[in-house]
């Protein structure tokens, strides 16, 4: 894990989990044939740490219908991990609090904990550290550029810069009305993968376009539904593309709060 400034904004493209409570067994299923369904699986992983952690004995059938590609720097298994210990602390009635299903999730991966946190955050540390900040209200374009980014890969390199002055929360927030700031992880993915460059040129020709995370995603904020829409038609036929709005709180906020 690496020391980070960054902001999580939550959109409205996500994957959906299906829960089933059984007697003992948590077993995995998905639509998606590229899904692993064992233990290389955050979703098994987190399943299995909540029911070891804290001595349950209940299992679970669980089911993803997979949207988000993986790996595209979008957060989907951490997401997905971040609802199984949500879901299942409700469903077993573990009592665990917010706190502690965060803690679980670091060690899953850092980006976990943001999704039980439940809404739009400025990071700091690997990642744990969250303020909750408004993220931007409006309609984005995600475009995947057709090939994975191995995230060890960005990190691992020796071109990916280190010296970046921190970001203050007070800096960042006005960065968010003005293009976010900037990616460290952009130019290296770009150079190392064409695909990545080409997307973000493409996309860039419509608005201010760049890398989410370590790739290989692209995102680019909106005006409008309607400019959305457009530049969803101009990528027919080029780029496998989605439109998402943003939103302002995690969508199982309200059984968070119960927690």
């Amino acid at each position: 894990m690496h020391e980070i400034c960054t902001t999580f904004q939550t959109i409205s493209l996500c994957d959906y989990l299906k829960f089933e409570l059984v007697a003992d067994e948590i077993l995995l299923t998905s639509d998606s044939k590229s899904v692993p369904t064992d233990e290389k699986n955050l979703i098994i992983r987190a399943a299995n740490q909540l029911r070891k952690r804290f001595s349950v004995s209940s299992g679970a059938r669980i089911h993803l219908q997979k949207i988000i590609p993986s790996p595209g720097g979008l957060g989907g298994g951490s997401s997905d991990a971040a609802t199984t210990l949500m879901a299942l602390n409700h469903l077993w009635q573990a009592g665990r609090s917010r706190e502690e299903l965060m803690a679980l999730g670091l060690q899953l991966g850092a980006d976990v904990p943001f999704f039980i946190f439940g809404s739009n955050a400025f990071a700091e540390g690997v990642g744990e550290k969250l303020t909750a900040v408004d993220g931007l209200d409006c309609w984005f374009v995600v475009l995947e550029p057709g090939v994975a980014v191995p995230t060890p890969a960005i990190f691992c390199s020796p071109e990916l810069t280190r010296n970046t002055k921190p970001v203050r929360i007070a800096d960042f927030s006005g960065a968010l009305q003005n293009a976010f700031g900037k990616n460290d992880m952009q130019a290296v993915a770009a150079k190392l993968f064409p695909e990545v460059e080409a997307a973000i040129s493409w996309l860039g020709s419509f608005g201010n376009a760049r890398m989410t995370g370590s790739g290989a995603c692209v995102f680019m904020p909106c005006q409008s539904e309607q400019q959305a829409d457009a530049v969803l038609e101009a990528a027919t036929g080029k780029w496998k593309a989605w439109k998402a709005r943003g939103i302002t709180r995690h969508p199982l906020s309200g059984l968070r709060e119960s927690l």
